[in-house]
């Protein structure tokens, strides 16, 4: 269920977070009411564990006594129907984010103390599974329709509505608008904005996403008149 061999330099744990926040964002986020309905409350002491693969999975907890990894929060299911269903995903949010740290520091156990420093310093640039479940972050940090993003690699709205690539870049506009847009964050993965990346927006929710995230490339975005994240798509098909 885990690696084989386990990480050993900040490169490699880092690495080992990043997929397991991921996948553990993914059963929050995209895949919630499928995370909301195997947490039956009926059932015993049930774990969100966060996979190497960036897959997630709800299951009972190691059965070896120590386990081989630090555990997530035992238990999840329990308190589903007890309370606001945001306000439980929340506290599920809070507990994973507990847990990612354990995990990273456990395979950090022998880092000196500056690749300590240096393993917390990337893990900290990234928003917490809460902050991306809550959604924290406010809402000026995202490119917004009017300032029309300049970034290279993204995506701005011409007069007709259709997304439009805008891969080139002025020089002297790239550094206002990299600091501009640097805490936006992807909706589906939570990583930062980046410049050097294709990114897209929602019409609908008006969040922003890595192209590669939501499998779109800057030659789909040139025939889309109206994007809707998967997200939103879902809620529609819903209604």
């Amino acid at each position: 269920m885990e690696m084989a061999t386990s990480p050993r330099t900040v490169e490699e744990i880092f690495k080992d977070y990043g997929a397991r926040r991921a996948a553990v964002v993914r059963a929050l986020t995209y895949d919630v009411d499928e995370f909301y309905g195997l947490c039956d409350p009926e059932k015993e002491n049930l774990c969100l564990y966060g996979h190497p693969n960036e897959s997630w999975e709800v299951t009972l907890p190691a059965e070896e006594v120590p386990p081989e990894l630090p555990e997530p929060a035992l238990g999840i299911n329990f308190a589903r129907d007890g309370m606001n269903r945001k306000d439980w995903l929340s506290l599920v949010a809070v507990h994973s984010d507990s847990w990612l740290l354990s995990v990273a520091f456990y395979f950090g156990a022998r880092l000196n103390r500056n690749e300590r420093k240096r393993l917390f310093s990337l893990i900290n640039d990234l928003p917490t599974v809460f902050e991306v479940v809550t959604d924290r972050k406010p809402a000026k940090d995202k490119p917004s329709v009017d300032s029309g993003s300049k970034s290279r690699g993204s995506t701005k709205r011409s007069g007709d509505g259709i997304m439009k690539s805008n891969p080139k870049l002025a020089d002297e506009s790239f550094e206002e608008e990299d600091d501009e847009h640097s805490e936006t964050l992807c909706g589906s993965c939570g990583g930062n904005y980046n410049a050097d990346e294709f990114w897209i927006g929602c019409d609908i929710c008006e969040r922003w996403f890595h192209g590669k995230c939501v499998k779109i490339t800057p030659a789909k975005a040139e025939n889309i008149k109206q994007y809707k994240c998967p997200s939103c798509s879902l809620k529609r098909s819903r209604q």
